[in-house]
């Protein structure tokens, strides 16, 4: 029993710990439990998945959105002809940036 805490818990209550006048075998020392890491480890592991599924989400939502976008364009290129009276006389063109010259 090296360490103090050691020696209190196997029932040994040290000399300096009794108070001066005192019957050895009334004197009581009372444990504070260990500390319990689980409810912390469990609080952060809960939070790093809600985050996660909450950047998973927002990611599908987003792709999603940017899908119905294309197909909205792609469906509008097509109808603009037909809807302007079927003459090809006016064309939907999308500019793309041209990457820089080395």
């Amino acid at each position: 029993m090296i360490r103090p805490d050691a020696q209190l818990r196997s029932g040994h209550i040290p000399a300096d710990l009794i108070p001066p006048g005192a019957d050895p075998r009334s004197v009581v020392i009372v444990h504070t439990t260990p500390r319990s890491w689980a409810g912390p480890v469990v609080l952060i592991l809960v939070a790093t998945v809600g985050i996660c599924g909450l950047v998973y989400i927002t990611t599908v939502a987003v792709l999603s959105l940017v899908q119905v976008a294309a197909t909205t364009a792609a469906a509008v290129k097509a109808a603009i002809p037909t809807l302007i009276g079927g003459g090809g006389l006016v064309t939907l063109a999308l500019k793309v940036p041209k990457p820089p010259r080395k």
